[in-house]
């Protein structure tokens, strides 16, 4: 979890960076929209690369999507450490059990 909370620190430095020397606040400057879409896109190529790559493109794929999801959540100001506790709160309940919670 240090390469996460390290990786969430150095997003939110760049996000007020000169765009012209900060990937991430070239994202920044696009808008949320760009950055969601972004998001997006590495998802689906991470999907890809499960049902048809090799483990070393699944593994480089998954970190573009959670290196996306951490500029996408610091874009919109919401701490990695609040996804974590939600992560912790659903701990040991069954997925089938936490999905039926949210529909009710």
């Amino acid at each position: 979890m240090d390469t996460l909370a390290r990786l969430e620190d150095t997003v939110i430095r760049r996000l007020t960076a000169d765009p012209g020397s900060s990937y991430v606040a070239s994202l920044q400057a696009r808008g949320l929209p760009v950055i969601a879409r972004k998001l997006g896109e590495e998802a689906v190529e991470a999907i890809v690369a499960a049902l048809s790559g090799s483990e070393e493109e699944l593994v480089g794929e998954a970190a573009d999507v959670l290196f996306h999801l951490t500029v996408l959540l610091a874009a919109k100001g919401v701490p990695l450490a609040r996804v974590m506790a939600e992560l912790e709160r659903r701990e040991g309940t069954s997925g089938l059990e936490e999905k039926a919670s949210r529909s009710s």
